[in-house]
């Protein structure tokens, strides 16, 4: 017996999942990039040594599927290019791929079940983000791009590192700063949103106030991390 008369029911696809309607999905999309141009600006002018510009990603590609995300990414970094000039496109290939590993990674491999599996997910996401980065910074644009991370790339070769290494290890260690702060923080927005419309998510339930603390809990790693990344930048 359903007591809950009144609440909205959505019906399920063949394959199981929630026909999300597509108002929401025209209402969020839009949301998530102007969410990622918003914070990588942020990020940007506060010089911080964190991107900030893919919890937007994060979001659609959790609710709405990895594909929905691949797009908010593409739409993030053309937006980007307009703002802060074309060095911003190359990298819509990283903001697709984190797209695409949140995405399946939570709808398909069930990688948001608990939360050492949503950490150890953002951490894959950082991994395939760097792998993805580090030649386009380096192939493109000559192993700098402005961003705060030059300055521990720049450690990295004071102390013997080849380029291609240097770029790795210091976008290897912003990436886990930044895809551990935004997905918790994804997360949280997430867990703030109508059950009609997350119902069919492997994903960790709870309350508003929990899922404030488990942001929290995102960026307090991610600030660890940021310590560390200060500390070699002062130390070289």
């Amino acid at each position: 017996m359903n007591s809950n008369t009144s609440a909205p029911t959505l019906k399920k696809s063949s394959g199981g999942q929630l026909n999300i309607p597509t108002t929401f999905i025209v209402t969020l999309i839009p949301v998530c990039v102007a969410l990622n141009i918003v914070g990588g600006f942020i990020a940007h002018a506060l010089r911080l040594p964190v991107y900030l510009d893919m919890i937007g990603t994060a979001i659609s590609a959790i609710v709405l599927g990895p594909w929905w995300g691949a797009l908010v990414g593409i739409l993030t970094n053309t937006g980007s290019s307009l703002i802060n000039g074309p060095v911003s496109l190359p990298f819509a290939l990283v903001n697709i791929a984190g797209a695409l590993v949140w995405g399946y990674g939570v709808r398909s491999f069930g990688l948001g079940r608990t939360l050492p599996r949503f950490f150890a997910l953002n951490i894959i996401v950082a991994i395939v983000c760097t792998i993805i980065a580090a030649p386009i910074i380096v192939l493109v644009f000559g192993g700098a791009t402005g961003n705060t991370a030059d300055a521990l790339t720049g450690v990295f070769l004071a102390v013997g590192q080849n380029l291609v290494g240097s770029v790795l290890s210091s976008n290897i260690l912003t990436s886990l700063a930044d895809k551990i702060i935004g997905g918790f923080v994804a997360l949280a927005v997430i867990e703030a949103m109508p059950r009609s419309l997350t119902a069919d998510l492997d994903l960790v339930k709870s309350t508003p106030l929990k899922g404030i603390l488990y942001a929290l809990v995102g960026v307090l790693i991610g600030v660890v991390i940021i310590a560390i990344f200060l500390a070699m930048g002062s130390g070289g």
